[in-house]
């Protein structure tokens, strides 16, 4: 098990650094449009998540640590939908209902169509 939590960690670590560095590279560079950051790596998230699903299943034999360390830990870290939300009601209150709503619509139906784009990758 130590095994197990120990790849998860690593993995966390390892995607909240990436998240971290993204969303404030978008920031730095894009502060109109601070939420980009967060959206990018929920999209490719989703993606990922949904490769790696789809590759597990063909490969069953993948080692438990590395399965949770990349889905649980690495995943997890990277993408994250409290900062979507907290971006969501940022928009709002500055009065950007209209692209609030798009926000929303594309994380949420981006990110299903992103995993469901990985996981067909794996049936290729």
């Amino acid at each position: 098990m130590i095994r197990i939590v120990t790849a998860v960690a690593a993995g966390g670590i390892s995607g909240t650094l990436l998240r971290f560095a993204t969303v404030n590279w978008v920031a730095s560079n894009w502060p109109r449009h601070f939420y980009v950051g967060t959206l990018a790596v929920n999209i490719v998230g989703c993606l990922l998540i949904g490769l790696l699903y789809g590759l597990f299943l063909l490969r069953p034999e993948v080692p438990v640590e590395v399965r949770a360390g990349l889905i649980a830990g690495f995943l997890g870290g990277l993408t994250t939908f409290s900062s979507f939300s907290l971006d969501t009601v940022r928009l709002l209150e500055s009065g950007q209902v209209l692209l609030a709503l798009g926000y929303t619509a594309v994380s949420v139906f981006g990110g299903l169509l992103a995993t469901w784009a990985g996981l067909s990758l794996t049936k290729l």
